[in-house]
């Protein structure tokens, strides 16, 4: 249903300005607080946003309120015109969560003693995946829909790494969250949690032991209880709107970066493998992940009878799934809520993308930009291609919107791809190309990088023009998703809106609140005080809460 601006929500949007162009050429500049006016801002990032706040006498920072991020209009493809405010109409509204990364902890097929040299191998926050990737769908659910349009959600897609080590129980886990009941977030030992964090070296947050460690250096906290809570059972609503996924690398792949299969053994293992960040394997392990990931193997199978290793109890669960069997669990009965049987995929046993209509006149395209061969970066088939281009030409009449894992600057694999054996692999710079020969193409919405940036794909003409929307993650602060609005300005432009939201819990942790309400605020303070914690995942402030103006391919 669309709607006049007119009729849109009053709301607090005087908390949010916003910013226009001073030029055609830079597309950003100073605040204009009138933009966001009649905007519905509550629950965004357009009304406050969690910040740090001063630094403790132990260095931790707590979470806290702060100033609102501004609305930035952006020009690069199309001018901004003033009639717009009161003349456009809604087309579509919907919710693109990426990089949830949902994390069996417990699993022997880790590496977390490599993470002072690979970051992302170990994050103190990592075991509430769950509790807080509930409460962003519940922030989701809680909103009315689009604040600049008010149009409630067509839908919600979350692009990739939905999974962090492609196990069947951490798919089951994130299925589970989207479309409602019971979470048991834990494998191995029913009565005990065995991860590194119980039982590990100092290298590790352990918060239940005395002990002190590199993270409690930093002030992390002593909590006892943690782990008995973090492994909990609890439930999630699932979301209110049609939802959607998308491959990422680590749905596709061991940790997203080792070729499939050959370290299948460490997923049904009993042994946990923790070296000292000094150990030279370790070193190598680390290094290998990013150069040489095929090299694992023997370094792995040599630690199999020299340790040293943690024992932990085996689980079938853990096994790897393969990408049909990935698209067949969309299809399970008990995998319900709102949405098409499949939810997008048009088979139990057909490609591993599809189309989907997200509102009237506006069609998504989801890609499967995954490269097996063990590299995180990513590519796309031929066949593929050829198949997005098809699509998008016999739906000539609907605006097209793409979604994917990897960004066009991250899809620069060559090499061929082993689930599409003797098909050319084309690059993201080639897939812009392709995507700019039509007019009907509006934006492509992806995640990978853990990192807010916009980017203009300018064509032959300003209708064969399209932006690029990249998101930050659910994982590592600021632990984000993103509401794209589509408008029709009823001036020959089109206007997409970017607004972030994030998880509905207080910003403030309490150790002493070990209900599911209070670890989703411990997973983003204790994100926050991660000592890899990477300032640029927040993107430029122009990347964060935007207006995209663009031609409207049919005025």
């Amino acid at each position: 249903m669309s709607m006049s601006r007119r009729s849109f929500l009053k709301g607090a949007a005087t908390a949010a300005g916003a910013v226009t162009a001073s030029s055609f050429a830079s597309g950003l500049v100073r605040a204009e607080p009138s933009a966001a006016r009649s905007a519905n801002v509550a629950g965004t990032t357009l009304a406050q946003v969690g910040v740090a706040g001063p630094p403790r006498a132990n260095g931790y920072r707590p979470l806290t309120a702060g100033r609102a991020w501004p609305l930035y209009v952006r020009q690069e493809l199309a001018p901004a015109k003033a009639a717009r405010e009161s003349a456009r109409t809604a087309l579509a509204s919907f919710v693109q969560m990426t990089d949830i990364h949902i994390t069996d902890v417990q699993s022997p097929a880790r590496f977390e003693y490599v993470h002072p040299i690979q970051g992302p191998a170990f994050r103190p926050q990592e075991a509430l995946g769950t509790q807080g990737a509930v409460a962003l769908i519940r922030r989701i659910n809680s909103l009315p829909g689009g604040p600049f349009t008010g149009r409630g959600f067509d839908c919600v897609i979350s692009t990739g790494d939905n999974t962090d080590n492609h196990e069947i129980v951490e798919l089951e886990w994130f299925l589970r969250m989207l479309s409602g009941g019971t979470i048991d977030p834990n494998t191995g030992a029913r009565n005990r949690f065995e991860g590194v964090q119980a039982t590990g070296s100092a290298l590790y947050w352990r918060p239940e032991l005395d002990e002190p460690d590199i993270y409690k250096e930093r002030g992390l906290p002593h909590i006892r209880g943690f782990l008995h809570a973090a492994i909990r059972p609890h439930r999630s609503p699932g979301l209110n709107a049609p939802w959607y996924s998308v491959f990422g690398n680590h749905d596709d792949q061991f940790l997203g970066t080792v070729p499939n299969h050959i370290l299948d053994w460490m997923y049904l293992s009993d042994v946990k493998f923790d070296l000292p960040g000094t150990d030279p394997t370790a070193q190598a392990i680390g290094r290998a992940l990013s150069t040489d990931p095929s090299s694992i193997g023997p370094l792995l199978t040599k630690l199999k009878t020299t340790g040293p290793t943690i024992p932990t109890t085996a689980d079938g669960r853990r096994r790897p799934y393969a990408a049909r069997e990935y698209v067949r669990r969309h299809f399970d009965p008990s995998i319900t809520g709102p949405g098409p049987v499949g939810h997008g995929f048009a088979d139990p046993d057909g490609p591993t993308w599809y189309r989907f209509q997200i509102a009237p006149g506006v069609l998504g395209i989801a890609m499967n930009t995954t490269n097996s061969l063990g590299i995180a970066d990513g590519s796309i088939s031929e066949r593929q291609v050829d198949w997005i281009e098809r699509q998008i030409a016999s739906h000539r009449d609907e605006l097209v919107i793409v979604f994917s894992h990897h960004t066009s600057k991250s899809m620069g694999v060559r090499t061929p791809n082993p689930e599409t054996p003797g098909e050319r692999q084309y690059t993201g710079g080639h897939l812009a190309s392709r995507l700019k020969r039509h007019t009907n193409v509006i934006a492509w919405v992806n995640g990978h990088t853990h990192r807010n940036e916009m980017i203009p794909h300018r064509g032959s003409s300003p209708k064969h023009s399209f932006w690029e929307i990249n998101t930050a993650s659910h994982i590592d602060f600021p632990q984000l998703a993103r509401i794209i609005e589509v408008t029709d300005n009823r001036d020959g432009t089109l206007s997409i809106f970017t607004p972030l939201i994030e998880a509905d819990s207080p910003y403030a942790a309490d150790a002493s609140d070990l209900s599911q309400t209070g670890l989703a605020s411990l997973y983003r303070e204790i994100s926050l005080n991660d000592i890899h914690l990477d300032p640029e995942h927040m993107g430029k402030v122009h990347d964060r809460n935007c207006e995209l103006l663009l031609a409207n391919p049919f005025k």
